[in-house]
C-alpha cells in the first residue's frame, strides 16, 4: 500500500508511513448489519416497526458477537492482511499485527466495536425508565382505587347520615305527597316535627297533606297550634302565611297579624296592610248632608259597604267620596295591596240630623166657638202631621194629618206633632177647644 500523502510504499501491517510519519488511514468494510441494527433501533424508538426489544438485542448481540469474530479481517489495508478473528491466519504476521492494534481500538474497527456495544446499555436503561414509568402508573391507578373507594364510603356514609337527619325525613314526607301516600307522608313529617319542632318545612308538609285531602281546617290547625306554643317563631308564622297565599285565604294573613309579636311583625312587614283613613270622625252628630273620603297608601284598592256587612274584594270599589245622608250610617271599607292581601276591616258610624221644625202651626189658636169650625195643620215640605184629640201624645201610629179637621162639638184637647222623612219628630202642639153651637145651628 503507498502513502496518500507522500506515494511512499508502506509495509502491510504498518499503521503510518516511515517516509513522512503520516497515519495510515483505513477504509472499514462496508457491513449491512450495521445498517439493520441502526434501522431496528430507530423503529423501535419511533414505534413505526414490529421489532420487539429482544429482536433488537438479539441484532445488538450478534452484532457485537461478529465484531469479536471478524477482528481485523473486516478492516484490511487495501484487502491485503484478511485474517480470519483473532486467531490470524498462520503465518501472517502482518495480519496478527493488525489485528492486536486493531483489539487496542487504534482504528475504526475498534471504535465501531465500541459503539455496538453501548447500544445494549441504552436500551437497558431505556427499558429501566419504561418500568419505572409502569411502575408510578400502577401506583397513580392504585391511589386512584383507593380515593375512588374512600369517595364512595364518603358518599354512603352521608347518605346514610341524611336519610336519618330533619332535612332526609322531610324529603321523604314530600316523596310521599307526591306518590299519594299521605298517611305515610303526615307520619314522616309528624316524626320531622318531633326531631325539631323549630324549623317550619314539616309544618308546612304536613298542612299540605291535609290540604290535598281538602280539609282546609286541620291544614290551618297544624300552623295555628304551632304558633300558639312559639309566638317568636318568624318561620311558622311565614309559612302559615304562605299556607294562606296558597289557598286563596289572604283576608286570614291581616287576622294573624294583627296581635303578632313586634319581631314577627317587623319581619313580616311586607304582609301587613293597613286600613283605609276615613275624612270625618264619626264621635259628632251632624246637622247636614256629608261627603266620606277613604284614602290608602303603597298603592292599595279600596272597597266599602253602608249595609253594615263586612266588605271583600267582592263590595264597591271605592272611586268617588261617600255621601252621608240623614240619620246613621255605618261605613266599612278594607285596603287591598297589589298582593290581593286586604286590610282588617275599618268601621266607622256616622249620625246626620238635620234641624227639625219646631211644634207644627195649628190653628184656630185655643179657644170658644159658637160655629163651626175647622181644625188645619200646616205641614213643611219634607214632613208628616199627627194628631190626638183624646189628651194623649200623638206619634206615628196616631192620626195622620191628610186636610182640615171638623172641630167637634164640646170641650176638645187637640195635640200635633211633625215627623220628617227620617222618623225625627218635632215639638207637640196643644189646642184646647170648646164648641158651643147656637140653637140656630
Amino acid at each position: 500500500m503507498k502513502c496518500r500523502y507522500c506515494g511512499h510504499e508502506i509495509p502491510d501491517g504498518m499503521l503510518y508511513c516511515e517516509e513522512c510519519g503520516k497515519e495510515v488511514r483505513i477504509v472499514p468494510d462496508y457491513n449491512p448489519l450495521d445498517d439493520m441494527l441502526t434501522a431496528q433501533v430507530k423503529g423501535a424508538i419511533s414505534g413505526e416497526n414490529d421489532y420487539s426489544e429482544d429482536d433488537i438485542y438479539e441484532s445488538v448481540r450478534n452484532t457485537t458477537a461478529m465484531g469479536r469474530s471478524t477482528g481485523a479481517g473486516r478492516y484490511t489495508s487495501a484487502g491485503r492482511g484478511t485474517g480470519t478473528g483473532r486467531n490470524g491466519a498462520p503465518g501472517n504476521t502482518a495480519g496478527r499485527s493488525a489485528a492486536g492494534r486493531n483489539t487496542a481500538g487504534r482504528n475504526t474497527s475498534g471504535r465501531r466495536n465500541t459503539s455496538g456495544g453501548s447500544l445494549p446499555e441504552r436500551e437497558r436503561r431505556r427499558r429501566q425508565a419504561e418500568r419505572k414509568k409502569a411502575l408510578r402508573r400502577k401506583r397513580r391507578q392504585r391511589a386512584l382505587i383507593i380515593l375512588a373507594v374512600l369517595a364512595v364510603a364518603v358518599i354512603a356514609a352521608c347518605f346514610a347520615i341524611y336519610q336519618t337527619s330533619y332535612a332526609g325525613i322531610v324529603n321523604k314526607g314530600y316523596k310521599a305527597i307526591e306518590s299519594k301516600e299521605y298517611d305515610k307522608s303526615a307520619q314522616y313529617f309528624q316524626k320531622a316535627i318531633a326531631k325539631n319542632g323549630k324549623k317550619a318545612e314539616a309544618y308546612a308538609g304536613l298542612a299540605k297533606v291535609y290540604t290535598k285531602q281538602d280539609d282546609l281546617d286541620k291544614a290551618e290547625s297544624v300552623f295555628l297550634n304551632a304558633i300558639d306554643k312559639q309566638p317568636k317563631n318568624t318561620d311558622i308564622y311565614e309559612a302559615c302565611v304562605q299556607f294562606y297565599m296558597d289557598t286563596d285565604q289572604k283576608a286570614e294573613i291581616s287576622l294573624l297579624l294583627e296581635d303578632a309579636q313586634d319581631n314577627v311583625r317587623e319581619t313580616l312587614a311586607g304582609y301587613i296592610v293597613k286600613g283605609p283613613k276615613f275624612s270625618l270622625d264619626d264621635s259628632e252628630t251632624f246637622e247636614d248632608v256629608q261627603e266620606l273620603s277613604l284614602s290608602a297608601g303603597n298603592g292599595c284598592t279600596i272597597y266599602y259597604t253602608t249595609d253594615e256587612t263586612d266588605p271583600t274584594v267582592k263590595s264597591t270599589k271605592y272611586a268617588e267620596p261617600i255621601q252621608i245622608g240623614e240619620g246613621e250610617t255605618v261605613v266599612s271599607a278594607i285596603a287591598v295591596n297589589k298582593k290581593g292581601i286586604p286590610s282588617l276591616p275599618v268601621k266607622k258610624t256616622y249620625t246626620v240630623e238635620l234641624p227639625i221644625e219646631d211644634a207644627p202651626a195649628v190653628s184656630p189658636s185655643t179657644g170658644q166657638y159658637e160655629s163651626a169650625t175647622q181644625i188645619e195643620i200646616k205641614v213643611p215640605e219634607g214632613y208628616e202631621a199627627y194628631y190626638t184629640m183624646d189628651k194623649s201624645d200623638p206619634t206615628t201610629a196616631s192620626t195622620k194629618y191628610v186636610g182640615p179637621i171638623d172641630m167637634p162639638e164640646g170641650e176638645t184637647i187637640f195635640k200635633a206633632i211633625l215627623v220628617n222623612a227620617k222618623g225625627r219628630t218635632s215639638g207637640v202642639t196643644t189646642r184646647n177647644y170648646v164648641l158651643e153651637l147656637s140653637q140656630g145651628e
